[in-house]
C-alpha cells in the first residue's frame, strides 16, 4: 500500500489524526522513501496539505527524516496557499539545528514571509531565529533579527517567544532581550501574560 493511502484526505477521514499516526509510523520504521513520495507530492494539491502535515509532524520527532529536503520546504514558502506557507515554515524550524548553515542562508525569505503570514507562520520563525542564535556563527544576526520581531510581532505572543528564548540568552545579549521586552509590556492586556513576561525578566535578574 502506498503511503498516500494511508492519508486521512484518502481515508475520507476529516481531521488530522491518521496523519499524525501516519507520522508516528514513518519516524519509527525510519521509512525514508515514504517521506521522499510524500515530498513528490507536496504540489498535488488534492492532497498536499495531507502531506505537509505528515511530514512536519515526522521532522518534529525526528528532523534527519527530511533534513535532504530543506530547499523544498524554503521554494514552499512562495506557495499562495497559506497552509503550504505555514507548514513549510514549521518543517524549517525543526530542521534548523541539523542544517543551520542553509537555514541562515534563507533568513531573507524566511522573515519576509514570516512579516506577511499568519501568526503560526511568525511563531515558528521566531523558533528559527531562536535556535540560530544558539549557532555561533549565527548568533549575533539571528538574535538581532529575532528582537525585531519580538517589538513588531502580536503582543499576545511576546509571552511565548520570551520564555522559548530564554536558553540563548547570555550576558552578551541579555540587556537588549529585556529592553524589547519591557518596552513591549504595555502593549500586553491580559494580566497573566504579562505577568508571564515579567517573570522572565525576573529570572535574569531584574
Amino acid at each position: 500500500m502506498s503511503v498516500l493511502d494511508k492519508l486521512a484526505s484518502s481515508l475520507n477521514i476529516r481531521g488530522t489524526e491518521p496523519n499524525k499516526i501516519l507520522a508516528r509510523q514513518i519516524a519509527a520504521d525510519q521509512d525514508k522513501e515514504a517521506v521522499a513520495e510524500l515530498i513528490a507530492n507536496l504540489n498535488n494539491k488534492s492532497i498536499q496539505s495531507d502531506c505537509i502535515k505528515v511530514l512536519y509532524e515526522a521532522a518534529e520527532i525526528d528532523p534527519k527524516l527530511i533534513l535532504g529536503y530543506a530547499k523544498n520546504f524554503i521554494a514552499l514558502l512562495d506557495s499562495k496557499n497559506n497552509r503550504m506557507q505555514w507548514g513549510a515554515m514549521i518543517a524549517l524550524d525543526y530542521i534548523t539545528l541539523e542544517n543551520a548553515d542553509l537555514i541562515y542562508k534563507s533568513l531573507g525569505k524566511i522573515i519576509l514571509i514570516a512579516d506577511k503570514g499568519s501568526v503560526i507562520t511568525k511563531d515558528h520563525c521566531a523558533g528559527i531565529l531562536i535556535k540560530l542564535s544558539s549557532v555561533p556563527a549565527c548568533s549575533l544576526n539571528a538574535f538581532s533579527l529575532f528582537i525585531e520581531l519580538l517589538l513588531s510581532c502580536p503582543s499576545n505572543q511576546i509571552p511565548m517567544y520570551a520564555e522559548q528564548a530564554i536558553p540563548v540568552i547570555n550576558a552578551d545579549n541579555k540587556d537588549k532581550f529585556i529592553r524589547a521586552l519591557q518596552t513591549r509590556l504595555p502593549d500586553i492586556e491580559k494580566d497573566a501574560k504579562k505577568k508571564r513576561v515579567e517573570a522572565v525578566i525576573k529570572k535574569l535578574g531584574r
